[in-house]
């Protein structure tokens, strides 16, 4: 199975570079992965194909604003988005320009609000630094930090909520778990209102997510490694819709990871939390996904290639053929689909 197999022309256009003034009015492409048939609905249309007894199951975490911009102490501007928490004030970053910053460099962000040190050097190019601040750090984050947004939008996001769910309350992320990006209050209320019981997962999305795949061979792929949770009130009421001949209807590709990596071979779950690095391609037996809301996702992607794993690849790549002939948006501020 080769990368190239999953690639799709894209127009770059469709690339959506800010969100829609209503989160629900983004459009929804509805495929049948059985027959390949598709049609066209809106995303407040959700709740007519959800059904009393389904389970839908969201990501609860939140993005960090983890982009700072700042500037050597000794002058020049820089650019660090925070990656993983490595204890003790140290953080793994990604730093730009990289070249210009070598272990015991200093660094300044704010008023002298927040302060760092490079430490050390990492894997794959990245740093690490020591952080001093005063207070508690999220707080210093949320003031002068920004959302570390997709390197394909090149829009600044005016109002940040926008890049997180209205539901996310775990902070961890380096990337929003888009699909939950177009659910309203009232569209959940809608949804519980019509027997569809809701959960939640937390999975901290990492930046590995925009990675690309770049061996030929598919089955060589290293995948990422990110962090997750399933509560046990999310356990239990998995277990039982799976019992009960309900389906499990995961929004979002980070959801389907988190839920797949901790089934059980009928589909029941047990609560836990750890890493996962399952890579879900083509050949795939899912054990507990019955339904995916995902948004479009990058040619050659591993999500491209999650999802042809649950609808077929000739399915997936057709659906999305016929998205840029009506002129989908594509990517994190783009479109649904909702598969079935």
């Amino acid at each position: 199975m080769k990368t190239s197999d999953f690639n799709y022309y894209l127009p770059e256009e469709l690339i959506a570079q800010t969100p829609l003034e209503r989160r629900d009015t983004s459009r929804l492409l509805h495929l049948d992965r059985v027959t390949g048939e598709v049609s066209h609905r809106h995303f407040y249309d959700l709740p007519d194909y959800l059904r009393e007894g389904d389970c839908l199951v969201l990501n609860d975490s939140r993005v960090l604003p983890a982009r700072l911009i700042g500037r050597r102490e000794t002058g020049g501007a820089i650019e660090v988005v925070l990656l993983r928490d490595m204890g003790d004030g140290v953080w793994e970053c990604l730093t730009r320009p990289g070249r210009k910053t070598k272990p015991g460099t200093k660094l300044v962000f704010g008023e002298d609000e927040l302060n760092a040190t490079v430490t050390d050097s990492a894997e794959g190019g990245n740093k690490l630094l020591k952080f001093e601040y005063e207070g508690i750090f999220l707080e210093v984050l949320e003031r002068l930090g920004k959302m570390p947004l997709p390197p394909y939008i090149k829009t600044e996001l005016e109002d940040q909520e926008r890049y997180q769910t209205v539901y996310s309350r775990e902070t961890g992320s380096a990337a929003a778990p888009t699909a939950g990006l177009h659910f309203t209050e009232e569209l959940l209320d809608k949804i519980a209102r019509k027997g569809v019981k809701v959960c939640y997962v937390t999975l901290h999305v990492g930046l590995g997510t925009f990675r690309p795949v770049k061996c030929e061979d598919v089955e060589n792929h290293e995948m990422h490694s990110e962090f997750c949770i399933i509560p046990p009130e999310t356990a239990e009421l998995v277990t039982d819709t799976k019992k009960n001949g309900g389906r499990v209807v995961c929004v979002g590709t980070t959801s389907c990871r988190t839920l797949e990596s901790f089934a059980k071979e009928d589909g029941t779950l047990d609560e836990g939390s750890g890493f996962t690095d399952i890579f879900i391609y083509p050949g795939y037996s899912f054990k507990c996904m019955d339904a995916l809301v995902t948004n479009f996702h990058l040619p050659e992607s591993t999500l491209v290639m999650l999802v042809s794993a649950f609808a077929g690849k000739e399915h997936v790549l057709a659906a999305y053929a016929e998205a840029v002939k009506e002129r989908y948006r594509f990517f994190s501020f783009g479109d649904a689909m909702f598969i079935e």
